[in-house]
């Protein structure tokens, strides 16, 4: 057995929340560290944590986190000894694992060899076959013969699958639930793959309706040692992308946990596995089937370093045997305590599809609480890009139970002030609060109800929110003004309503608002056709928040402004206030002749020609941003006159792509 070869210098080939991780670890064992960045995350806190960054020129992935000889020549520029790839990116690229160990660096991951063993998934299937894995009906899609394809598919059945060979995350996936629709499902997931992965191979695979997600986490040493680090429920997902993961798996038979364990660890011994790796399976009812195996760190590993205190650091552990360790913990000392929850904060909208909401984040606080841990990729100031994935943050919580972990992650949700950007939060929220998540197994089909979507702040909590930024509105006029001997709002006469009109959560509400001599806010708000009053008194508490009392209940309500914006948050979530104009500018009321792009982003197909007869709800044009398609459709029938994009163009939010003219 050979000496360790200590690493050094750790050069992270990566951005966002997984490079901040990586570097608090690496910090943590007393290593040199490297960033590289982006232009576009230049400020990124990821690079000013780094003890030196290097730039890749230009903002596409490709061009920049992608391009594995613009990342070793960052290494050879800085020194570095050992890159750690995070996840995404390179982090599964079995050729720049090869460029990386050839330049006499270490690659903190798996063999190459084992890395192209999973990387493609109709590969890793024969494998996990042969190692006695069950394997759901597939075939692959080859060729361009429409009839060859739907034949294929009918052999599986409806409704089905189509899915990217490479890579991972949901992209180049697509649900078929008829042979009619498979065509358009085929290529559009081709497409996909390749503008993602650089492969646009897919495959057919039977789709179960309603199945759970369990991973199992291996950890695997130089010298043949495997362990099975417990294994995760991911159902909870959106677009097939993960969005809330617990360990351990709940409701999971004994005899089920044990084969997900025995056969994860043999496919890892099978392929000669080192380092962190996941094997994922789709369970319904006791059946399991392999899905695939992801040869790097999890979004999700958090989860698992907080139930398993005798592993609590993944990373220390891949940089440990990256350098040689053996494995210096035993299956018997991997022991769970409680129950560990992580919820995935996307900067997106779901009451609007899930559109991403890039932008500036204001402000970004969690409350600091025992059992809470956040794994961030903002600081006050971050912009958040719509070249990257949306995932902004992931908030965990530690309980001694299932329930006691879920209760203390909706509490933190909830009183988490995020500024600047629609996020998930409230989603995140219902879903830890709702029956059906937390007395039965959660399944991957759990947030297609659509009372999940997260409603806004409502009742006396929204009042008292309102109350807040009124008041706090009042005290900046009040500040700005010459007079300074009474309240914005007073009259001497008695108070006399004051009207403003408001964008509230989306919903455009003209309030009347005045203040009293003693100080009090009263506030009238449409309820239907009449209009109920709100008197709110508000003070300051030690902590500098608002302190608001409406109706008797007191609550600390923190107030944040923006130019236009207000965020309101407090026990209950966050409101947003946006004040509308009192005029509207000249040529404001124009509108444009046809979709808009919902979000800064690249064309990636343009479905129509102009002269060609459309109908409603008909796709005209493929978007891409923040590593999800946007189908921007027609909402008319109706004529094109003009197509004003092409595949390739970069588009900024609201700029028309299509105009079309009604018959």
């Amino acid at each position: 057995m050979s000496d360790p070869t200590p690493i050094r210098t750790l050069l992270v080939a990566n951005r966002g929340e997984i490079a901040r991780r990586v570097l608090r670890t690496a910090r943590s064992m007393g290593l040199r560290t490297v960033a590289v960045f982006s232009d576009v995350d230049a400020k990124a806190p990821h690079v000013t944590e780094a003890d030196v960054a290097v730039r890749l020129p230009g903002t596409a992935a490709a061009a920049t986190y992608l391009d594995g000889a613009a990342v070793l020549a960052a290494a050879a520029a800085s020194g570095a000894d050992a890159i750690h790839p995070g996840y995404g990116f390179l982090s599964e690229d079995a050729s720049f694992a090869e460029a990386v160990e050839a330049a006499g660096i270490t690659w903190v991951g798996p063999p190459p060899s084992a890395m192209r063993s999973m990387a493609a998934k109709v590969a890793a299937k024969d494998v996990a076959a042969a190692n006695g894995v069950p394997l759901l009906p597939s075939a692959v899609v080859s060729g361009d013969d429409e009839q060859v394809w739907r034949s294929a598919a009918e052999a599986i059945g409806f409704p089905l699958l189509v899915k990217a060979s490479s890579g991972g995350g949901g992209r180049g996936m697509r649900r078929v639930d008829d042979a009619d629709a498979l065509a358009a499902a085929v290529i559009g997931g081709r497409r996909e793959a390749e503008a993602s992965f650089g492969d646009g191979t897919v495959f057919l695979e039977r789709l179960l309706e309603a199945p759970r997600h369990v991973e199992v986490q291996v950890l695997a040493d130089a010298h043949g040692a495997v362990l099975v680090v417990g294994e995760r429920d991911c159902s909870v997902q959106r677009r097939h992308q993960k969005v809330i993961e617990e360990a351990p798996a709940p409701w999971l038979a004994d005899a089920t946990r044990t084969e997900l364990h025995r056969t994860a660890a043999a496919l890892a011994t099978a392929i000669g596995y080192v380092g962190a790796g996941t094997v994922e399976y789709l369970v319904d009812g006791e059946e399991l089937f392999f899905l695939e195996m992801n040869t790097r760190l999890q979004v999700e590993h958090p989860v698992t370093e907080e139930v398993h205190p005798a592993l609590a650091d993944l990373v220390e552990a891949q940089l440990r045997i990256a350098a040689g360790e053996a494995l210096w913990v035993a299956q018997d000392d991997l022991v769970v305590v409680g129950h560990a929850i992580e919820a995935r904060l996307y900067a997106e909208d779901p009451a609007a599809g899930y559109l991403p909401s890039p932008g500036t984040v204001h402000r970004f606080r969690v409350p600091c609480e025992p059992g809470i841990r956040v794994d961030a990729a903002v600081v006050d100031g971050s912009e958040v890009s719509s070249a990257y994935d949306p995932m902004i943050a992931k908030v965990i919580a530690h309980g001694r139970t299932r329930g006691e972990a879920a209760s203390l992650l909706a509490r933190a949700l909830r009183g988490t002030e995020l500024d600047g950007v629609r996020t998930n939060r409230a989603q995140l929220v219902a879903v830890l609060e709702d029956r059906a998540f937390l007395d039965a197994p959660p399944t991957t089909d759990l947030l297609d109800r659509g009372d999940l979507l997260g409603a806004p702040v409502a009742g006396v909590a929204r009042s008292a929110h309102l109350v807040a930024v009124l008041g706090e509105r009042a005290a900046a006029l009040r500040d700005a003004s010459p007079v300074q001997f009474a309240p914005v709002g007073f009259r001497t006469v008695g108070p006399v309503d004051e009207p403003v009109e408001l964008d509230v959560d989306g919903e455009i509400v003209v309030l009347r608002w005045s203040v009293g001599a003693d100080g009090a806010l009263t506030v009238l708000e449409p309820h239907g056709e009449a209009m109920s009053s709100v008197v709110g008194r508000t003070w300051r508490a030690a902590d500098e928040r608002l302190v608001v009392e409406v109706d008797g209940v007191a609550r600390r309500v923190s107030v944040r402004r923006v130019g236009d914006r207000w965020w309101a948050t407090s026990d209950a979530g966050t409101t947003e206030v946006r004040e509308m104009p009192r005029f509207v500018a000249p040529g404001a009321e124009a509108t444009a002749a046809g979709p808009v792009a919902p979000v800064p982003g690249t064309v990636v197909a343009v479905e129509v020609a102009v002269g060609d007869e459309v109908v409603a709800g008909q796709v005209l044009v493929v978007l891409e941003a923040m590593k999800v398609e946007h189908r921007i459709e027609s909402a008319t029938d109706g004529v094109v006159e003009a197509v004003l994009v092409a595949a390739g163009d970069s588009v900024e939010a609201h700029q028309v792509l299509v105009q079309v003219t009604a018959p």
